[in-house]
């Protein structure tokens, strides 16, 4: 029998930490995406995203969280890629990371963004999976630089960020819903990279590898 993986080899990527498992979100995945999603990510009025998407009303928050993960997979080519990562703590569903690049083999540089639901927030888990998925990119992937972004009010996101390593990178305006919000950019390498003390575990990584031409 064909295996999901051999259909796409995106969905047999999977990262495991010491805590957390870190795989695509497969369709059988988005109720329980959707579920942590209205458990609450952050306080009402002061969504951390430039699309405040968590605070659709219920029945318009399940089909654009659908659409949005099928919309990456359909988007995905060598040049131009979003892989979603659903992040699992035992069977519990806190949230997605994602990692995603265009023009990969040239810049070698990732982007990565994501949410968790707030009854996993302030455990460390946020640190985790981004450890998770920027260890990935540079010792798998080839990545040289890692880059992501937050609100400048958002300490906890960039928080993250700096415990990690990243460096600011610059302050940029940009649209925040309806309104504008000064953004901080914020940029890793291999050399500033604070690792981790522990191993990242990886299975399907050549199979994604060859799918992307690296």
């Amino acid at each position: 029998m064909t295996s999901l993986a051999e259909v796409w080899p995106p969905f047999g990527l999977t990262l495991n930490t010491p805590r957390l498992t870190l795989r695509p979100v497969l369709d059988e995945d988005i109720a329980s995406a959707v579920a942590a999603a209205r458990s609450g990510i952050h306080q009402p009025g002061k969504s951390p995203f430039s699309m405040p998407w968590a605070e659709l009303p219920d029945d318009e928050l399940a089909p654009n969280m659908a659409q949005w993960y099928w919309r990456c997979r359909a988007n995905f080519t060598k040049e131009s890629w979003t892989l979603l990562l659903g992040v699992w703590n035992d069977d519990e569903f806190l949230g997605v990371q994602d990692i995603g690049a265009k023009n990969f083999s040239t810049l070698k540089t990732v982007s990565t963004g994501s949410w968790l639901k707030q009854a996993a927030q302030g455990r460390g888990i946020g640190k985790e999976m981004r450890a998770a998925v920027v260890s990935f990119a540079f010792d798998y992937l080839g990545a040289e630089v890692a880059e992501s972004e937050a609100a400048i009010w958002n300490q906890q996101s960039l928080g993250v960020s700096t415990s990690l390593g990243y460096e600011t990178n610059g302050i940029f305006r940009h649209a925040w819903g309806e309104k504008v919000e000064e953004v901080q950019g914020v940029r890793l390498t291999p050399a500033t990279f604070k690792r981790p003390d522990w191993p990242l575990k990886v299975q399907g990584n050549e199979e994604l590898k060859t799918y992307l031409g690296l």
